[in-house]
């Protein structure tokens, strides 16, 4: 590949002399004002592709799901509809009439005599439900192990619950994890009020084992000795086809890898965030973040709220742009999704995760649910799906 040289021996600059390494090294480095043009990739786009709807449609059926009936009002389902990710401008009830393969309409009158939707879940829906769970359950540990490793980047080594659940359904977490996966581990993990009165996550056990970064864990695959030894891991790097890079920035670039690495997950306030140093420790921060993640990628505003917690300093995501060999932005669906290059071949995830095998077959029945609703192979009437007559009085939320 034509950047391979970016992965080659890092050279000691004129300046540093064994031991000098460090501080005055790191100052030495102010950040340089480059600036790389995003261009279009398609690949990576069908990756992203679809990844909106499959996320809502798979809290949609946990929420059900634990339901004691496993039917629910909409009124209720749109008590959720935060978390969905959904087009404002988009009505609940549409979204699911969507998928009649997986979301089984039927109704009820109100008071008023007004009929009310309620859903449940298909049979396919319900099999493929059952084997998530069984597929949690057998890989527990791996995911309590995310959920830590997610905690030790932050400072405190706390996050705000609302941090958390804007990155559960990337970290595989289930989508009550406060309930049926945190509370498994007390030893582990103590939800505690912070200072702006919300609910907070406190990791309580530090585990250096854990506290090896993707990076480190295969330098000695990626990299040089030399490079090992002297803290100067580079990225591995891609981009678009027929993408330009001009030699200013070419020459940026090399020189750049060839900066120390700092791990993610040790303290870095001495470094100033006016260098370049610090920049390749903020984007040593989201290449960790990635990599915890199921399908390597997340959208861009799930981690606006981690500056704080994550010791960043402003305008940090700025990284993305600065370093689109390393981080690709999809804009498909109108949102800005990052995905991590390196974990894929083409479309393909080069770690599938078993969770990641599950949520393929559930993306194809959305996929059939949608062409068998453009047949009109679900339509039914509304009094073969009415559901045992009034159910007292009911207060309608927007949907």
């Amino acid at each position: 590949m034509m950047f391979r040289w970016l992965f080659g021996t890092a050279r000691n600059c004129g300046f540093i002399h064994g031991c000098q390494k460090g501080y005055i090294y790191q100052q030495k480095f102010s950040l340089v004002n480059i600036k790389l043009k995003w261009a279009k990739d398609r690949t990576l786009d069908a990756v992203v592709a679809g990844q909106r709807d499959l996320k809502a449609a798979g809290f949609l059926v946990s929420i059900i799901y634990s339901s004691s009936e496993c039917c629910l009002p909409i009124y209720h389902l749109s008590h959720h509809r935060g978390q969905l990710g959904l087009p404002h401008d988009l009505k609940l009830s549409a979204f699911i009439r969507r998928y009649p393969n997986i979301f089984v309409e039927s109704y009820f009158f109100d008071s008023g005599g007004s009929p009310v939707p309620c859903y449940s879940l298909s049979p396919e829906a319900l099999k493929l439900h059952h084997e998530q769970v069984n597929i949690l359950q057998q890989n527990q540990l791996e995911l309590r192990d995310r959920l830590c490793k997610l905690l030790m980047l932050t400072r405190d080594r706390i996050l705000p619950l609302q941090t958390i659940d804007q990155l559960k359904w990337d970290l595989g977490l289930p989508y009550d994890y406060q309930h049926s996966f945190v509370l498994d581990y007390p030893e582990m993990f103590s939800f505690v009020r912070l200072p702006d009165d919300r609910v907070g996550l406190k990791l309580l056990f530090w585990d250096d084992k854990l506290a090896i970064s993707e990076l480190q864990k295969n330098s000695s695959l990626q990299q040089k000795e030399e490079d090992i030894n002297n803290e100067t891991l580079a990225f591995p790097i891609s981009f678009t086809r027929g993408f330009g890079l001009k030699r200013k920035c070419m020459e940026w670039l090399k020189e750049w890898q060839k900066l120390p690495y700092t791990s993610p997950y040790i303290n870095a306030s001495h470094l100033d965030s006016r260098t370049d140093v610090s920049e390749k420790r903020i984007v040593g921060v989201f290449h960790e973040l990635l990599h915890l993640t199921l399908h390597k990628q997340t959208e861009r505003k799930n981690v606006s709220n981690l500056r704080s917690p994550f010791a960043l300093p402003q305008k940090f995501t700025k990284v993305f742009e600065r370093h689109p060999g390393i981080f690709y932005i999809s804009k498909k669906s109108d949102t800005q999704t990052v995905v991590l290059r390196e974990a894929y071949n083409g479309q393909e995830l080069l770690q599938n995760h078993p969770l990641v095998k599950i949520r393929e077959e559930f993306a194809s029945l959305l996929k059939k649910g949608l062409l068998d609703r453009s047949r009109g192979v679900h339509q039914k009437s509304t009094d073969a799906n009415l559901v045992g007559g009034e159910k007292g009085s009911l207060h309608h939320s927007k949907i």
